[in-house]
């Protein structure tokens, strides 16, 4: 196949769909799918409203993009069961948020902080094989303190926070130290393309 290199949208016809397991956050649908002349298959996966991330990076006084710094959250998440470094980031609240906004007031909510400027960075579909979820990654720059009197809850009452420098994330995540997907696509992306 040639042409310009691109995942296309396109779902195959959907013959029946129901409801396997209905949770608090998302739901597991269960699909048969009709994939071509004679091939039919069921499938579960997660029903995902989508998410926002943003990676908020401090480029004042950087004599280049590995100087930078970035805020960086950590945060437990129970599924995997560990601690993770990561960008601040959350579910679309409602169907048709926009993503900038949500962006924007994860940001503010997970770290006290607000960006004068926020633009769409990448998209990610980290678990395409078990969920319809999309992330939708922003880069924020002009980043200051933000009045909220937002309370975090659960998971994200220890949240706590750290300025780093984008060579040393770099250097983590080449170790094998760092693994949050969404911190990993967008930290490499800014480092090989600037931002």
């Amino acid at each position: 196949m040639t042409g310009l290199l691109r995942d296309e949208d396109g779902a195959r016809p959907v013959l029946s769909r129901s409801t396997a397991y209905r949770g608090a956050i998302w739901d597991v649908v269960r699909d048969e799918v009709d994939f071509a002349p004679g091939v039919r298959f069921t499938r579960e996966y997660i029903a995902h409203t989508g998410a926002a991330a943003v990676l908020a990076l401090d480029d004042e006084g950087a004599r280049d993009v590995r100087d930078a710094r970035v805020l960086l959250i950590r945060q437990y998440r129970h599924p995997a069961g560990r601690t993770f470094w990561e960008l601040p980031a959350g579910l679309l609240d409602h169907e048709g948020e926009d993503p900038m906004q949500a962006a924007g007031r994860e940001l503010t909510e997970e770290t006290g902080h607000r960006a004068e400027h926020l633009r769409h960075l990448l998209d990610i579909h980290p678990s395409a094989g078990s969920s319809s979820e999309r992330i939708r990654i922003f880069l924020a720059t002009g980043i200051g303190e933000a009045a909220t009197d937002f309370v975090r809850e659960d998971e994200e009452s220890e949240i706590e926070l750290r300025w780093a420098r984008l060579g040393e994330v770099l250097d983590a995540i080449r170790e094998g130290r760092l693994t949050n997907a969404t911190l990993v696509a967008a930290v490499l992306t800014v480092a090989a393309f600037g931002a």
